[in-house]
Parts: structure tokens; C-alpha cells; sequence
């Protein structure tokens, strides 16, 4: 599975990068606004890890903020394209989030993790991971997919089970083959509650933009959202 996510988005990486940004309204028009809204216009001082960066969208985001940023993915070719996008403005690192993490106990003020999460299956490592280097006080943001958009793709849902699922994906006139799993919202809930203090639950609405560019996606996710976004805090 974790060899199979990281040739996909080595595969994707270029894509990412170059049309991610500007193409997809599901990123810029609904996820990353209301990702955004959450997280504080000045963040000087504030040390902050972006837990599966991809091309660095949210990388570059935080230092204009005025971030220490630290951003860490998966995949290598991913972490060249975070590279190339933010510079010598953060340290950009491969890693795997299902291994022990190389930082210092209570050493961010943030752990943002932007649609990343639903690629690991067993969520208790990484969160006991985030709980330890994460700050008293600190903020653990992130996003998944929405249980409710990832139970229409199963022909076979068993809604209470943690389920694999390959779905195919067209970017750029190409598919991929992507692999990740769904849970159900209790089992969201209650890990994330497990760890941290469970401060809000967000199911993003998508812009104004998003509905006149799209107006028939968007009548889709105002019936049933594709993403959610819990916010955390560790005590």
C-alpha cells in the first residue's frame, strides 16, 4: 500500500505542481479556503509542520504568514517540487508519518495536514506522534475525505469498517491509480478526540467562485460534502 501511494504521487508530482493550483476548484475554491480560515494571519514565531506537504501549496502559504515551517512528505518526487516552489524558506524533508518522526517532544506550535491522513490505515502512530511533538496548547488541523463522498465509490461499503479503496483519477488527461482508505465519522471522531481536544468540525462549503465556475458540482456538495476538517488542540 505505502509503495503503491508513494509511485502514484511521485507520478503526480509534476501535475501538483503545475496544475493543481490553478485547475482544481476542489483545492482552491473549496478545501483550502476553509483550511485557511483556520489558521491565524500571523504566525511569526510560531513553528509549524505541514504533515504531507506535496508541491507545497500549504508550505508557501505558511511562510507568507511568517511561519518557522517544516514540511514533510512521502514522496520524493513531491518533496522536489516543494523545493523548487518555497527554496531555502523551509526545511523540506521525506518522510514517512508511519515511522517515529525525527523531532524534538513538544517542539510545534501547529501540525497542518491538509488531505493527507486517509492514506495511512491505522491513524494511532501518527497521532500519538503529533500528540508528543506538538506543544502544550498547540493546534493539530486537518482534512480528509468526507466518509460520506468515499461510501459512493465502494460498490461493497461496509460503513462501520476502515475499507481500502482504488479509485482512478483524471488529471491532465491521464488516469492514476489511487489508493486510500475510508472510515466511518465515529471512528474520525473519536481517535482525533483520543489524542487531542476536539475544538470544531468543519464540513467546507466551496466559494462563491466555486458555484459560478461549477454550478453543478456545487449543487452536488451542498448535498453531500467530499471533505472535513477537524481542529484539535493538544492540552
Amino acid at each position: 500500500m505505502k509503495e503503491k501511494v508513494k509511485k502514484t504521487f511521485n507520478e503526480l508530482a509534476s501535475v501538483y505542481e503545475n496544475a493543481i493550483d490553478t485547475n482544481s476548484i476542489y483545492n482552491s475554491e473549496y478545501e483550502r479556503p476553509s483550511m485557511m480560515a483556520q489558521i491565524p494571519d500571523d504566525l511569526y514565531s510560531k513553528r509549524v509542520l505541514d504533515a504531507g506537504c506535496a508541491a507545497g501549496w500549504y508550505t508557501h502559504q505558511l511562510i507568507n504568514r511568517s511561519a518557522d515551517v517544516v514540511a514533510v512528505d512521502l514522496s520524493p518526487e513531491m518533496v522536489a517540487s516543494a523545493k523548487r516552489r518555497v527554496g531555502d524558506k523551509a526545511e523540506v524533508l521525506c518522510l514517512d508519518l508511519e515511522k517515529a518522526l525525527p523531532f524534538h517532544d513538544n517542539s510545534f506550535d501547529y501540525i497542518i495536514s491538509s488531505l493527507t491522513l486517509h492514506y495511512l490505515q491505522d491513524w494511532n502512530h501518527i497521532f500519538r506522534e503529533f500528540q508528543r511533538i506538538l506543544k502544550p496548547k498547540g493546534t493539530f488541523l486537518f482534512s480528509v475525505h468526507h466518509p460520506m463522498m468515499d461510501s459512493t465509490i465502494l460498490e461493497d461499503t461496509k460503513y462501520f469498517s476502515t475499507q481500502l479503496i482504488i479509485d482512478t483519477w483524471n488529471k491532465e488527461g491521464k488516469d492514476y491509480e489511487v489508493a486510500f482508505y475510508r472510515r466511518p465519522l465515529q471512528e474520525i471522531v473519536t481517535k482525533t478526540a483520543s489524542f487531542f481536544t476536539l475544538k470544531e468540525m468543519i464540513e467546507p462549503i466551496p466559494t462563491n467562485n466555486f458555484k459560478m465556475r461549477a454550478p453543478e458540482s456545487y449543487k452536488k456538495l451542498m448535498k453531500r460534502p467530499n471533505f472535513l476538517i477537524m481542529k484539535a488542540m493538544k492540552d
